[in-house]
């Protein structure tokens, strides 16, 4: 009897763990179906900007050779504009109506864009400060039918799984009162659309990789730029961010590893039938502080 009751604790925590082994085994292969059953979902934003997904066109990095930028750079004397305080307010104020103008315009026309307008906003875009002058850009212009067309169907294919399953009950219902879904109909109307790549770093003509610093602001600001060229122009568009798609439309448009798709803007002007949500801005007061 001593022996037995000395060794009940053993058997107990034998019992225990067996029943603790079968537990984790049958949790575990409930995993297992349940992950088969459902999409694979992931983070939508960053996943998406990281691109890491394995296609044929991507580079091996590995440990790779980094060099700095030893270029030494001449300075020049330099004169800005400068206006008179009348002016500068009138100039002021007539760009701020131009831009209170704009709005997104998911219902495009396919009538013809001149290829000069769209060559000079992305010129001007092209203008816009980056760290360490990188320019860590690149706008891939797509006027092609065919490709278009095969983006409308990546971006479709992708976007009513983010509806349906990845963006989450919230989200779906916030977007409800602006009326949108996943069928992207200006995609493949539009006469142009533009993706916007953010390179995540260059290359120099050595091979050698070359840092681009804040490569994703940088280019952020050039997407805010262009849109204010677009709408100086007489054009419209929406801003897309193609979740989950990045991968697929860098293959499609075959570009290089180093860069990741930040922005989709299809381009044109407005049908005669469009609408826009009756939205308000948030007044001067609500978003500047003076200190």
């Amino acid at each position: 009897m001593a022996l037995f009751s000395s060794l009940t604790p053993v058997f107990i925590a034998i019992i225990c763990v067996l029943i603790g082994v079968i537990m984790k085994k049958t949790n575990g292969e409930k995993d297992k179906r349940d992950t088969k059953s459902k999409h694979p979902s992931r983070p939508w934003v960053d996943e998406d900007l990281k691109d890491g997904t394995d296609h044929p066109l991507e580079e091996e990095e590995g440990e790779e050779e980094w060099q700095g930028l030893e270029e030494n750079v001449a300075h020049v004397p330099f004169t800005g504009e400068r206006y008179s305080e009348a002016e500068m307010i009138k100039r002021s104020q007539t760009f701020y109506e131009l831009l209170n103008k704009r709005r997104s315009v998911r219902f495009l026309s396919d009538e013809p864009v001149p290829r000069e307008v769209i060559d000079n906003v992305i010129r001007t875009a092209g203008t816009s400060p980056s760290g360490a002058h990188t320019e860590p850009w690149t706008f891939v212009v797509v006027q092609d039918p065919y490709l278009k067309r095969k983006i409308r169907e990546i971006v479709e294919e992708e976007e009513e799984i983010n509806y349906k399953k990845r963006m989450g009950d919230r989200w779906v219902n916030d977007l409800k009162r602006l009326r949108t879904n996943w069928i992207k109909e200006y995609l493949d109307t539009a006469p142009y659309l533009i993706l916007i790549f953010k390179q995540v770093y260059g290359r120099l003509p050595n091979g050698k990789k070359k840092t681009h610093y804040y490569n994703e602001i940088s280019v952020s600001i050039a997407c805010g730029i262009l849109l204010a060229a677009l709408q100086n122009a007489g054009l419209y568009t929406v801003t897309s961010t193609p979740l989950n798609c990045g991968p697929q439309l860098r293959v499609l448009l075959q570009r290089p590893a180093n860069e990741k798709l930040l922005l989709l803007l299809p381009v044109g002007y407005p049908r005669k039938d469009a609408t826009v949500p009756a939205l308000t801005r948030k007044p001067l007061e609500d978003i500047m502080v003076v200190m």
